[in-house]
């Protein structure tokens, strides 16, 4: 079974029991326009704050700098089907609202899922952290076509080409690499992007794009075989602040 990085995790922390999720995909009667009603664990899916979203009509706010405490820790590569997802060592934190939040782990869609102005960009990260008591926060990082990322350099080498299998990284990598210089970021509250979309999930969406080259990206696309993003969610009440 194809288990996604972000439904793993928060099956982890959040849920107090397991069950047999079905196969969900992107496309076709498994596609995200189904996924609420595949099974009665994946209802959220239909819910009023769901993510991604498209940022426009943001409102200014006095958004408090980021606190990151990051340090290298990415030690394997996982294709689950879904997307690529890197491992994380315990110990690099993200503060927000006074509370810690620990990095657990960080993939990627192609195409972005999140837009800005009504804009994709061709890669999108997410980094997924949790706190003790189990609450999500996603900062999202959006590439440009540019030059090529270092971080993306060393762990593609070893990217893993079949679903369901890990390899092991040679030498551990720091997720700082992926970062812009430029922290500022719009805040909204949201949801997992994928099954069983569980809301009440911070969301961090930096304003200032890193760059991949386009081998980078062309290799990403060319290992999951098909574009990974859930459409964009209507916005509904929410408010999104910068």
């Amino acid at each position: 079974m194809k288990i996604n990085a972000c439904w793993l995790t928060t099956t982890l922390l959040l849920s107090s029991t397991t069950f047999a999720a079905p196969h969900w995909g992107y496309a076709g009667a498994e596609g995200p326009e189904h996924w609420a009603s595949l099974t009665p664990e994946f209802a959220a899916c239909s819910g009023h704050n769901q993510s991604p979203v498209d940022i426009k009509g943001t409102i200014k706010s006095a958004l408090a700098p980021l606190t990151l405490h990051y340090q290298t820790g990415a030690a394997a590569l996982v294709n689950n089907g879904h997307t690529i997802q890197v491992d994380y060592a315990p110990g690099s934190t993200l503060t927000l609202d006074g509370q810690a939040f620990t990095l657990k782990q960080f993939h990627f869609h192609a195409p972005s899922e999140n837009l800005i102005q009504g804009r994709h960009y061709p890669l999108e990260a997410h980094l997924v952290h949790a706190s003790e008591q189990g609450a999500l926060l996603v900062l999202a990082v959006m590439f440009e076509v540019g030059a090529g990322n270092p971080l993306l350099t060393t762990a593609w080498r070893q990217i893993p080409t079949q679903s369901g299998t890990t390899a092991t990284l040679t030498r551990p990598l720091d997720v700082r690499a992926l970062l812009p210089r430029n922290l500022d970021y719009y805040r909204f509250n949201g949801s997992l992007t994928t099954p069983p979309c569980s809301e009440g999930v911070r969301w961090l969406v930096l304003k200032h794009p890193v760059t991949a080259s386009q081998a980078q990206i062309d290799a990403f696309k060319a290992v999951m075989h098909h574009p990974n993003n859930r459409p964009a969610q209507p916005l509904g009440a929410r408010t999104i602040l910068e």
